[in-house]
C-alpha cells in the first residue's frame, strides 16, 4: 500500500535520481518536477532516468523577469563577491513546485538537498510560505537514508546498483548546480579550501587565458535600471525586447571571454564555511555596468541608502527568506529609486574582466561644467573655505578632547 504522494524536485543529478529510487522502496508513489530554468541539461534522458516525470516546467523568462531583473536592480552581492545564483533560483522552483503539488493532490514534496546546506531552508521556506500545510520529506535528514548513504561514493554505488546514469564520477568528484544565471561547484575535491580546481572542472566560460586576444564591446540601454537593449559594438548585433534572449545574449558572450569566474570561501546560514566556485558570466556583466550607471543618475543619499539596503537584502535572500515582508519592503523601495536608472553603459570584455569605457543618460546628475578643473561657472573656488570649516568644527573639538585626555 502507498505511504502517499510525493512530488521530488528533481534535478537528474546523483543526489535526486538516488532520491527517487529511495522514495520509491519506501513505498512512496513518487512524481518527479523537473524546472528548465536555463540549466544545460538533456531533458529527454532526464524523463527517462526519472521513471515518472510529474512535469518539466520552462520557467526560464518567469526566473530572468521575476527574480534575475529585480537582483540587476538591486545590485546584489553576498559577503562582497557573491551574485547568488543558486538562492535566487530557489524560489520560482518552490513556487511551481507547489502549484504541481497542489495540483496533483500531493501529500508531500521533498527536495534532495543536504542537511549541512543552505538550500534545505531556501526550499523548505518556500514551500510552507506557499502551502502551510504541506509535508516535506527531507532524505538528507533521515537517518535510514544518511546511514545507507554516507558519502558520495556509496549514491554512486546505488546508482550502478539500481542502473542509473549519473555524469558525476570518481574521476570527477563534485556537486553542480546549474541555472541560466550561473553554474556552482561544491562538495569532493573542493571541499580543500586549498585545492586548485581542475581546469577541466569549469563547465560555462572559457579559460581567460585562453579567452579571445581581442576585445568585445557592448553598449547597455537600461530603462528604470532593468536592461531593455544590448548593441554589441564590435559586429553589430542588437538585442532587445525579449528579456530571456537579452539575457543569454549576454552570457553568450561573457562565456566567451572568460567573465564572471569566482572561487570563494562563504558563511552559510547555518554557521558552516562553505567552499564554493561559481560562474556567473551575464550576471557579472549586467551588475557592472548597472552599478556605474547608478553612479551617474543616483543622488549621493539615496545611492547611500539604497547600498545599505542591498547588503541586508542579499543576507534575506541568500537565507531563503525571499517569501517575506521585509524582502517585499526592500525591493519596493529600491524599485522606486530605479525610475531614474535610465541610459546606455559601454563596457569592453577582454581577458575574463569587464572594464566600464562610458556612460549617458538623460536623468544625468553630473554636470560638466560644475565638475570641471577649468570653469567656474555653478561652484566657485572660495566656496569650499567656509565648507572646510565648518567640516572642521567637529574634528578640532574631538582632537581637543582627546589632547586634554591624555595630559591627565
Amino acid at each position: 500500500m502507498s505511504k502517499g504522494k510525493v512530488l521530488l524536485a528533481y534535478s537528474g543529478g546523483l543526489d535526486t535520481s538516488c532520491i527517487l529510487a529511495w522514495l520509491i522502496d519506501q513505498g512512496y508513489e513518487v512524481m518527479a518536477y523537473m524546472a528548465n530554468i536555463g540549466q544545460e541539461e538533456d531533458f529527454k534522458a532526464a524523463e527517462q532516468k526519472a521513471l515518472k516525470i510529474g512535469a518539466t516546467k520552462d520557467i526560464r523568462q518567469e526566473f530572468v523577469s521575476d527574480l534575475v531583473w529585480p537582483a540587476v536592480q538591486s545590485n546584489l552581492i553576498y559577503e562582497g563577491v557573491y551574485l547568488l545564483g543558486t538562492a535566487l533560483a530557489r524560489p520560482v522552483i518552490c513556487k511551481k513546485q507547489i502549484e504541481i503539488a497542489k495540483r496533483e493532490g500531493c501529500q508531500f514534496v521533498s527536495h534532495g538537498c543536504t542537511g549541512k546546506g543552505n538550500d534545505q531552508v531556501r526550499f523548505e521556506l518556500g514551500y510552507y510560505s506557499l502551502h502551510p500545510t504541506i509535508q516535506v520529506i527531507t532524505p538528507w535528514r533521515d537517518p535510514a537514508f544518511f546511514n545507507k548513504f554516507p558519502g558520495r561514493p556509496a549514491l554512486l554505488e546505488y546508482a550502478k546498483l539500481k542502473g542509473i546514469p549519473v555524469v558525476q564520477t570518481a574521476s570527477k568528484p563534485w556537486s553542480t548546480d546549474e541555472n541560466l544565471y550561473h553554474i556552482s561547484y561544491e562538495a569532493g575535491i573542493l571541499e580543500n579550501p586549498d585545492q586548485t580546481p581542475p581546469k577541466d572542472m569549469w563547465k560555462l566560460t572559457v579559460d581567460p587565458e585562453d579567452a579571445p586576444n581581442t576585445p568585445e564591446r557592448l553598449s547597455i540601454h537600461f530603462s528604470n535600471g532593468i536592461p531593455v537593449k544590448v548593441e554589441n559594438t564590435s559586429n553589430g548585433k542588437i538585442v532587445e525586447k525579449d528579456d530571456l534572449a537579452l539575457f543569454l545574449y549576454l552570457n553568450e558572450v561573457g562565456r566567451k571571454h572568460g567573465v564572471g569566474r569566482l572561487d570563494i570561501v562563504e558563511n552559510r546560514f547555518i554557521g558552516i564555511k562553505s567552499r564554493g566556485c561559481y560562474e556567473t558570466p551575464g550576471g557579472t556583466i549586467l551588475r557592472a555596468a548597472h552599478v556605474d550607471l547608478e553612479g551617474l543618475t543616483l543622488d549621493r543619499e539615496v545611492r547611500r541608502l539604497k547600498d545599505q539596503y542591498t547588503q541586508k537584502l542579499a543576507e534575506i535572500i541568500y537565507n531563503g527568506m525571499w517569501f517575506s515582508a521585509e524582502r517585499e519592503f526592500l525591493m519596493a523601495s529600491i524599485a522606486h529609486s530605479q525610475t531614474v536608472v535610465n541610459g546606455v553603459v559601454k563596457v569592453k570584455l577582454f581577458k575574463g574582466a569587464v572594464y566600464i569605457e562610458g556612460r549617458s543618460s538623460p536623468n544625468s546628475l553630473y554636470d560638466e561644467k560644475v565638475a570641471s578643473m577649468d570653469e567656474t561657472d555653478g561652484f566657485h573656488p572660495e566656496f569650499s573655505e567656509g565648507f572646510i570649516r565648518i567640516t572642521s568644527i567637529r574634528l578640532r573639538a574631538y582632537m581637543n578632547q582627546k589632547e586634554k585626555f591624555q595630559k591627565q
